[in-house]
């Protein structure tokens, strides 16, 4: 999940925030929506307000044009019926201890590629009871919505030249590699962990290895799960 630190001084010239501080505020019951073809294109996130004052929460859709690429784009959803997304409510008010839901929905018929979202929930500043100056520091996410195509493809192709790996998705729809690893031949030898990283369709990822020897990856697209081998 992206997390939003939002720090705003009040009241005055000099202000110290207190790390515990972001210990409370709003929390979300999850940080990925995925929309596959056989899920209900309406979905529910829970926002709960963990913290001891009143939390004014607002909410900011936006499609992600050409995601993970190097000329990837963030457009705020004004007209659901263009974005795709329509997302109610956009305001909250929580009592502390109390639970409200954000509705989510697709709101347009699947493409031939994933169309992919960020949807901004973050708290917003409210009275400051402080006879001395303050800082609120304010901790928003920042969820990542995926809409997937009808008939979405898992194709996942990589390349090895000596140290470098080369991992193209050339699926129609996004996929989490993860859980990777290179093993050396000699047992005694312990293995190499990798990073992990979200591809979009179309996405090229290239990382330097440490040797020649083979890679595994963990390959996820919505509920389906495989391991790979480069």
């Amino acid at each position: 999940m992206h997390l939003v630190k939002i720090g705003l001084a009040l009241g005055g010239i000099a202000a110290i925030a207190v790390a515990s501080a972001a210990h409370a505020g709003i929390v979300l019951s999850q940080a990925v929506l995925d929309i596959g073809p056989s899920g209900a294109v309406a979905q529910d996130i829970d926002v709960s307000n963990d913290g001891k004052e009143i939390a004014y929460v607002v909410v900011e859709p936006s499609e992600i044009v050409s995601p993970g690429g190097v000329d990837e784009k963030r457009l705020p959803i004004t007209d659901p019926g263009v974005g795709g997304l329509l997302v109610t409510p956009q305001r909250l008010i929580l009592q502390p201890g109390e639970h409200k839901l954000i509705r989510i929905a697709a709101v347009v018929p699947r493409g031939a590629v994933d169309r992919i979202y960020r949807v901004t929930v973050k708290p917003v500043a409210g009275p400051v009871n402080a006879p001395v100056s303050a800082l609120k520091l304010l901790v928003g996410y920042d969820v990542l919505v995926i809409y997937r195509p009808a008939a979405p493809v898992t194709r996942l192709v990589g390349d090895r030249a000596g140290n470098v790996l080369t991992l193209r998705n050339q699926g129609n729809s996004n996929v989490e590699v993860y859980e990777g690893k290179q093993c050396d031949p000699a047992p005694s030898v312990p293995c190499t962990k990798l990073p992990a990283k979200r591809l979009y369709a179309g996405q090229v990822w290239q990382q330097t290895l440490t040797s020649t020897a083979p890679v595994e990856y963990r390959v996820t697209m919505g509920s389906t799960s495989s391991q790979q081998r480069f």
